[in-house]
């Protein structure tokens, strides 16, 4: 049974009445198929799926992210990879399920796969605790991704968790720690690392496995430090306001790629990627092909300083200086307006000390 969103229950209906004319058999038993109906019913159904998904506002994109039939980690790795090896533990405490890492091949090529993942029903849900990693998940990648390095394997994360999972046993066995070791980690690797949000990108949990060369997120993905609920209870106490955060926290793809926090968008199929999960693998695909090409012509350490590079960048709209005699600091491009603004305050001062300074240099010399 398919899973329809708030703002598709127009569509809902017109699928259910596709579905029944599809089928030959009713009441009365074996009947002609309409096929002029299904076809005017299909295009109804298409310029529906292309209006809606056009206007999505933040808070129906995050709705979108977290669909329930969207295609998890596990999915992509099953059909972009081919011998994959699945490794477990992070030898100090238990193996994490809400991680799939291991290595594997990828066009000819050996890589590593990180990937976060939820789960696809109940059983699996819980198994996988939702996609949130505790200590143990982040330090197995850390002991992959240390392995990875040293035999010069690129690695790809797929990210798709609500964040890190806050419980009693994650704290108490250092989920923060876990984090910024596995923050530091990706930041000091020398093979490049290419990391996809498919989903949800929420929080510490995410930027430990995303802090790569080459942030990519796909259209209806959503990447920001709390989620829309969590927000809203902070600043107004009350989840209800989840719209109006979602649009604040410019959490889209979109509103990422505008900032330079992501460096590309990849383009979902009508309706969202759930819709047509052949499609969507065949352009993740192409993007990973492009890209682990392109870092093929980088040395070791300009992959590290590359990276090094675009965090440093973030936020970064233009460089600074610090102005003599002030101890803030004033963006460069103003500053010969200051240098301007100096002088005509005081010109009398400086045409009067330049004089003295050329009559001194006559007189003692």
């Amino acid at each position: 049974m398919k899973n329809y969103l708030e703002f598709e229950q127009d569509i809902k209906g017109l699928e259910e009445e596709l579905e029944k004319l599809k089928d030959p058999f009713n009441k009365e038993g074996l009947s002609e198929v309409n096929t002029g109906r299904i076809s005017k019913i299909q295009k109804e159904i298409d310029s529906k799926l292309k209006i809606s998904y056009a206007n999505l506002n933040a808070w129906q994109k995050t709705q979108v992210a977290r669909h329930e039939e969207r295609p998890r980690a596990k999915f992509f790795i099953e059909n972009l990879f081919k011998n994959f090896i699945n490794l477990s533990g992070d030898r100090r405490f238990s193996d994490d399920q809400a991680v799939i890492a291991g290595f594997a091949e990828f066009e000819g090529r050996s890589v590593l796969i990180l990937g976060q993942e939820k789960g696809e029903d109940l059983d699996s849900r819980l198994k996988r605790n939702f996609g949130m990693m505790r200590p143990e998940g982040y330090r197995k990648c850390i002991r992959l991704m240390k392995l990875a390095n040293k035999f010069n394997i690129p690695v790809v994360s797929l990210v798709d968790t609500p964040g890190a999972y806050p419980g009693v046993g994650a704290e108490q066995r250092g989920q923060a720690e876990a984090i910024s070791s596995s923050i530091e980690c990706c930041m000091s690797l020398e093979v490049p690392i290419i990391s996809i949000i498919i989903g949800e990108g929420g929080s510490g949990g995410a930027i430990a496995l995303a802090s790569a060369n080459k942030v990519i997120m796909l259209e209806h993905a959503i990447y920001s430090v709390i989620s829309p609920e969590g927000c809203a209870s902070i600043l107004w106490r009350d989840p209800s306001k989840s719209l109006e955060a979602a649009s604040a926290m410019k959490l889209t793809s979109g509103e990422l790629l505008k900032m330079k926090i992501i460096d590309e968008i990849v383009e979902e199929p009508i309706g969202g990627a759930h819709r047509n999960k052949e499609k969507i693998i065949f352009s993740v695909k192409q993007i990973l092909i492009r890209y682990l090409d392109e870092f093929k012509n980088y040395s070791r350490s300009e992959i590290l300083q590359q990276r090094k590079k675009k965090f440093l960048d973030v936020g970064k709209q233009q460089s600074f200086t610090v102005f003599p005699g002030k101890d803030n600091w004033i963006l460069k491009s103003n500053f010969s307006k200051i240098l301007k603004e100096f002088f005509f305050k005081f010109k009398k001062e400086i045409i009067i000390s330049i004089i003295l300074i050329f009559f001194g240099i006559i007189f003692f010399t």
